[in-house]
């Protein structure tokens, strides 16, 4: 079972990438996760939307590769016949019209990190 025994994890429990999660909990899934991670990416490139209207996971993934994630305790491989039919759906879903035009809701000058220049 994922996360059983493991003292390094999430605050609460919730989704992988929970938009609700804390910067900690979501650099931490990206970290268990990045396969997720990188589908949830590719969702927010051809929508054009953000992750949460505070961070796009774009940031969030070059941070946790820059600056550093969390102690990842336990990986999670996003490598199963699941995941490939998610993946599957996802970009099919992709295709069609978005159901209602993205809005980007990013508050400007948001940063991720206090001192952390790798996100500009």
């Amino acid at each position: 079972m994922p996360g059983a025994g493991d003292w390094v994890g999430t605050s609460r429990c919730s989704c992988s990438l929970c938009v609700f999660a804390s910067r900690h909990d979501v650099l931490l899934s990206i970290g268990r996760r990045p396969r997720l991670a990188d589908l949830y990416a590719e969702v927010e490139q051809v929508r054009g939307d953000s992750f949460r209207a505070d961070w796009r996971i774009t940031d969030l993934i070059r941070h946790a590769e820059q600056c550093g994630a969390p102690d990842l305790g336990v990986v999670c491989p996003d490598d199963g016949p699941e995941f490939t039919a998610l993946t599957k759906q996802v970009r099919a879903a992709l295709k069609k019209k978005p159901r209602k035009e993205p809005e980007l809701a990013r508050r400007a000058g948001r940063t991720l990190c206090d001192g952390c220049t790798a996100h500009g």
